[in-house]
C-alpha cells in the first residue's frame, strides 16, 4: 500500500509542503520583491501619475482579500477602473470591453503593470512570488474542504493556475491547479512559472473572465 493510499502524503505533496513552507522559498521573495520595486518604482510613479490625468479618485487601488491560513490582508493595485466600480454594472465580475475599465487602465491591465504594487505585499510576508492568486471573502465562503487547500500557503503575485489560462479558465478548474502546484512546488517550478508570466504580460492572453472566471480589479 503506498503512503497515498494509507493517508499519508505522498513524495511530490510531501516535498512541495516542504518547498513552500521554507526560508529558501521566503528568502527568494523577499530578494527579488525588494530588487523588483527599485526597478519598478518609476514605472509605478508614472502609471499613477497618468491614472490620476485620466480619471477621478487615488491612483492605488485596495482591496481586502484572504491571505494564507485565511488571514485577511489588504493588497494594493494600480487603480484601472473608476472609482466605485464593484458597485456599478456587473459588480465584482469584469468581462472584455466592460466601459468600467479606464483608458489607461486598459493598457496596464494588458501589460499586469496594475500588478505591481503587488510586490509591496510580497516583501511585507502577505504574499509570495508564486502561488494562488488572493481570492475575496465571498469566494472562499464557497470552497470546499478540498478547495481550502489553497489557503495552506501565500497567495502569489503569480501562479500554475495564471499561466494555464488566468481569468479566462472556469474557476473550479483554476482551483485545480493551484492544488496541484501546492502538491508539486519546486524552485525550478517557480522559475518556469514567473517566465511564462513574463511571457504573458506581453501577449495579455487570459485577463478577462470568458464565462466563469473572476473579478481582476
Amino acid at each position: 500500500m503506498t503512503a497515498a493510499k494509507a493517508g499519508g502524503a505522498s513524495p511530490a505533496t510531501a516535498a512541495g509542503t516542504a518547498y513552500l513552507h521554507s526560508a529558501r522559498k521566503r528568502c527568494i521573495d523577499i530578494a527579488v520583491s525588494a530588487v523588483a520595486l527599485v526597478f519598478a518604482a518609476p514605472v509605478m510613479a508614472l502609471a499613477a501619475l497618468a491614472i490620476r490625468l485620466d480619471s477621478r479618485g487615488h491612483a492605488i487601488y485596495r482591496q481586502r482579500r484572504v491571505g494564507r491560513n485565511g488571514h485577511p490582508f489588504a493588497v494594493y493595485k494600480l487603480r484601472t477602473m473608476v472609482t466605485g466600480a464593484e458597485h456599478i454594472g456587473a459588480g465584482l465580475a469584469i468581462d472584455e470591453g466592460d466601459t468600467r475599465v479606464t483608458r489607461v487602465g486598459a493598457l496596464l491591465r494588458r501589460t499586469s503593470i496594475d500588478e505591481l504594487p503587488n510586490l509591496i505585499n510580497v516583501l511585507r510576508g502577505e504574499m509570495s512570488l508564486v502561488g494562488p492568486r488572493p481570492t475575496l471573502q465571498v469566494q472562499v465562503d464557497r470552497y470546499t474542504d478540498r478547495q481550502r487547500r489553497r489557503l495552506e500557503v501565500r497567495p502569489g503575485l503569480t501562479g500554475w493556475a495564471q499561466v494555464n489560462g488566468r481569468a479566462s479558465l472556469p474557476w473550479p478548474d483554476r482551483i485545480e491547479l493551484d492544488i496541484w502546484y501546492l502538491e508539486h512546488a519546486t524552485l525550478r517550478l517557480d522559475l518556469k512559472i514567473l517566465a511564462l508570466s513574463a511571457r504573458m504580460a506581453i501577449t495579455g492572453h487570459g485577463l478577462y473572465r470568458g464565462e466563469t472566471g473572476g473579478w481582476r480589479e
